[in-house]
């Protein structure tokens, strides 16, 4: 770990204009971020330490959403009353996701700002346009078992490794920013982090100097809450697939059908057009084949993760099957 500077910020304003400045990195948890900074690659020269400036609180809203601060710590999300009633979909995403000794110190705004776990990226050996762009990508003929298969580019196939966004983005959250100069601004989850394209390395719409405040959930909806989640063992492993999955039925229609796909791209995968297929139709397994269909449209392997395109047909039909009780 190369020598950085230490710095406490002692409010959101404060925290903005230290974060501004070149090379310098916000801390909460630390769980992604200092693991990087020991393989060199992040080499911040400035440590901005955001863990007095608020912003830990989980309320409700007065339009019956909730309001989850930057810094509730995974665990307080996930055992939140609130959360298990009304948004169990991200309790059980949250809970699929590393150990329970990270949930306590993981954030929320940490969480969603977490990075690949490509090989290539972590290896500073091994060329990586994300970490060094112009470098080229060594997973795209290389060991590629994890990475994307959806929303790839030829700069990058990296997925993003999380679990917690892939359930906010089912529930159409929205994340809050606030800026150096003060502003603050809104954006759909399912908007904040990017597809590779020309420019890996920029995993979210985070500007310098941003932060996020936190993240507020719309009122919550009738229906069935899933998170499932395949993975190489049963505990502390990134999803090769993931769907969370919210369902509501009338009768034996689909009323309802908001998924989100994790482990595919490089950021969590929603796709309407998935949900518009199953709306008003009545669920069998003809159905979530043509669902599926929709999904991996345009997917596509790179040898060693090939078979991530019929795991996720076949997760993707365990799923709805679960929500609606029809039988495979």
């Amino acid at each position: 770990m190369r020598p950085f500077d230490y710095q406490r910020a002692e409010g959101m304003d404060h925290a903005g204009q230290l974060v501004a400045a070149e090379n310098a990195t916000a801390i909460a948890g630390g769980t992604n971020l200092l693991d990087l900074m020991k393989l060199q690659v992040e080499t911040p020269q400035t440590l901005v330490d955001v863990n007095r400036v608020g912003h830990a609180e989980i309320e409700d809203r007065d339009n019956g959403g909730l309001w989850i601060g930057a810094l509730a710590t995974n665990t307080d999300t996930a055992v939140h009353p609130r959360v298990r009633a009304d948004y169990p979909v991200l309790a059980r995403a949250i809970l699929a996701g590393a150990t329970q000794q990270l949930r306590n110190r993981a954030t929320t705004g940490g969480n969603l700002c977490q990075r690949t776990r490509c090989y290539y990226f972590t290896n500073i050996d091994q060329p990586c346009n994300k970490r060094d762009p112009g470098s080229g990508c060594g997973a795209i003929d290389g060991i590629a078992r994890l990475h994307a298969v959806l929303g790839t580019s030829d700069q990058c196939i990296a997925t993003y490794p999380g679990d917690m966004a892939v359930a906010l983005s089912a529930l159409d959250a929205t994340v809050h920013i606030a800026s150096a100069d003060g502003k603050a601004r809104t954006v759909p989850v399912r908007d904040f982090h990017r597809l590779p394209g020309d420019t890996p390395w920029k995993d979210n719409v985070l500007e310098p100097g941003e932060l996020i405040t936190g993240v507020s959930l719309p009122a919550p909806v009738e229906g069935t809450q899933i998170y499932r989640k395949v993975r190489e063992r049963s505990s502390y492993a990134f999803a090769l697939c993931s769907i969370a999955a919210i369902v509501e039925m009338d009768g034996d229609t689909i009323t309802r059908a908001d998924l989100a796909f994790g482990g595919l791209a490089h950021k969590p995968w929603y796709d309407p057009e998935v949900s518009e297929v199953l709306v008003g139709q009545k669920p069998d397994a003809a159905l979530f084949d043509t669902a599926a269909d929709v999904l991996l449209r345009d997917a596509r392997g790179y040898g060693e993760n090939d078979f991530k395109i019929p795991l996720a047909r076949r997760t993707l039909a365990a799923a709805l099957a679960e929500a609606t009780g029809a039988e495979l």
